[in-house]
């Protein structure tokens, strides 16, 4: 069974994004990058699947610029068989790459696409349900463990009301929590190793798909300062302040 994994490159997650002096976006200058976690954790799961027999082969699949082989050769030292970029400068929407992951899903014929439940950048958390849509496959979304039993894949997942377990009939799409693993760290051997490993470059106009915007950012903001808290000495103050403030009657 081959296990199709699209990771994103994103601003690592230590590091505290700067809006742009126009409001248009975040400053991406000088600023480290790295593979979304979610996604990092579905890389680790699909290497997981093919230690313990159950997958044949991993492909990493990222849309983004060239640089993006940088997040793909991260998921070959993880343990990924091959990569696929789709290479574009242009900020791709969910929509957008559900459609071209379609598309490389028609071509590959996957028995799963794993990947992580939302990018940390825009947070969108769409491109798991749009592809499977798209697709007409099931889905299972916010996995905090995944079990595969012949052609059905149980996936249990994190609820407003605890756990939920969904049984797939394959091919599916499964969608990661943070709870579910914790990825590997990439040793020496295996990062040399992915520098041979193959890596194919195509562009949107390869899969005839349309990536135009269909959504427009008006503005970006940094959140409002947090206003520095008040020290009170004793219950009658606290109850006096919280008049002032209008909280308390």
């Amino acid at each position: 069974m081959r296990v199709i994994v699209p990771v994103k490159r994103v601003i690592d997650y230590n590091v505290k994004p700067r809006v742009k002096a126009d409001g248009t976006g975040v400053d991406l200058a000088n600023v480290k990058m790295s593979i979304n976690p979610f996604d990092e954790i579905a890389v680790e799961e699909a290497v997981r699947l093919k230690e313990n027999g159950v997958a044949t082969e991993v492909v990493a699949v990222s849309v983004g610029p060239a640089k993006a082989q940088e997040t793909l050769r991260t998921a070959l030292a993880m343990g990924a068989d091959r990569a696929i970029l789709v290479e574009t400068d242009e900020e791709v929407e969910p929509l957008g790459v559900a459609k071209l992951m379609a598309k490389i899903a028609t071509e590959e014929a996957p028995g799963l696409i794993i990947l992580g439940k939302q990018a940390i950048d825009d947070d969108s958390n769409q491109t798991g349900q749009m592809l499977a849509a798209l697709l007409g496959w099931p889905q299972g979304t916010f996995a905090s463990k995944v079990e595969v039993s012949g052609d059905i894949v149980n996936v249990t997942r994190e609820v407003d009301g605890g756990l939920e377990t969904v049984s797939l009939n394959m091919p599916a799409i499964v969608t990661t929590d943070l709870r579910l693993n914790e990825p590997r760290y990439a040793s020496l051997p295996n990062i040399i190793k992915a520098k041979a490993k193959p890596l194919a470059r195509k562009t949107p106009a390869d899969f005839s798909v349309d990536i135009s915007p269909r959504l427009r950012t008006i503005k970006v903001s940094e959140p409002p300062s947090r206003p520095a808290g008040l020290k009170v000495a004793d219950v009658d103050e606290l109850v006096t302040k919280l008049k002032e403030m209008g909280v308390a009657a």
